[in-house]
């Protein structure tokens, strides 16, 4: 025990705890408090305070325990009031409170808790509470002012469990399907550079870009067409009959509410071929309930980094080869399934 001579106060909670239980280890078989304080260089009052703490709550109460407040201990803000303020902002944007913004910081929640409990915090101090309550700091989604929650709940709860049934009675397939376009000045993402001197990224000058129309399905297949014509009826026909090419069994496409995808040629030409493909369409304004939406944000998030296409046909053969490669990557294509908002499709 040489090595632990010392004052006790500078040694590891770890260290202390082991020389009380040794402490009493010794006095359990009975040598003398004296000789057990000289043996461990305590003081004798140290070896009968641990005594008495042994005999009585036993060796539990001589380990070491966690310094400092306990948790909650000395809060400004009353249990209830930090439920309070934490509930308003999971619930309520700045703008709903009658603050500015649509985001919250850690000043513009210090502002509400000023009005309602007359306590000023630093934001230091609202992120310690924020941390506490759980809470941290992240990217929002967006979402139209003009989306209908209820008919998005008709559609989780109604609508898309009546097009995965009828599609597995008629032994069908479900796929989702979504329009995207590029252009040739697009430049999205971020490289290294010298601070204060922006990279720069040459591309063509010339501007020109070209579309395409995507659908997958959880059984991870795609399909896709490019076009450089701007998408109407008559493409979305031809995207169509692509895609009733492809299978021997019932299609059920669902797409947003696309003027092209409800016009008159489409209705026309659907009515022709009612017993090949159905269309189905998602709620308003509502484009994160579509997984073909994160397959164009794939799209738009990689092309740019590698494309060098100083024309039009160089853009479209690599956008070409962005979803060849997509089809070749059915763990890819799958994982567009597991997004936050658009893992229900793959609830049985």
């Amino acid at each position: 025990m040489s090595d632990l001579v010392g004052d006790a106060r500078t040694w590891s909670p770890e260290a202390q705890e082991a020389v009380r239980l040794l402490a009493v280890s010794a006095l359990t078989e009975g040598r003398d408090r004296v000789e057990v304080a000289v043996l461990f260089r305590m003081s004798v009052k140290a070896v009968d305070n641990w005594w008495a703490r042994w005999r009585a709550g036993g060796r539990d109460s001589l380990l070491s325990r966690q310094r400092g407040r306990r948790v909650g201990e000395h809060q400004v803000l009353s249990e209830a009031e930090q439920a309070a303020v934490r509930q308003a902002v999971l619930d309520h944007t700045p703008s709903g409170l009658g603050l500015s913004g649509q985001l919250w910081t850690r000043g513009q929640i210090g502002r509400p808790i000023f009005k309602l409990y007359g306590v000023r915090f630093t934001e230091p101090g609202v992120g310690k509470y924020l941390k506490r309550w759980g809470l941290t700091f992240q990217r929002p989604d967006k979402r139209a002012v003009e989306q209908d929650p209820e008919a998005v709940r008709v559609w989780h709860e109604e609508t898309w469990p009546a097009i995965r049934a009828k599609a597995k009675a008629e032994g069908g397939e479900v796929l989702f399907a979504d329009q995207v376009g590029m252009r040739s000045d697009q430049v999205t993402g971020r490289t290294w550079g010298a601070k204060g001197q922006t990279p720069i990224v040459r591309r063509t000058g010339n501007r020109f870009s070209v579309n395409a129309i995507s659908a997958i399905s959880t059984r991870s297949r795609m399909h896709f067409m490019v076009f450089t014509e701007s998408f109407d009826a008559k493409v979305m026909c031809r995207f169509l009959a692509r895609i009733v090419g492809h299978f021997d069994r019932k299609v059920h496409l669902v797409v947003d509410r696309h003027s092209a995808h409800r016009s008159k040629a489409v209705r026309a030409w659907l009515a022709d071929h009612d017993d090949e493909i159905e269309l189905h369409f998602l709620p308003s304004y509502s484009p994160e309930l579509n997984p073909d939406e994160l397959v164009n944000a794939d799209l738009k998030r990689g092309l740019p980094h590698t494309h060098q296409a100083r024309n039009q046909a160089e853009l479209a053969a690599e956008t070409r080869r962005f979803f060849r490669r997509r089809q070749h990557q059915p763990h890819i294509v799958r994982g567009y399934f597991g997004g936050a908002h658009v893992r229900y499709t793959l609830n049985k």
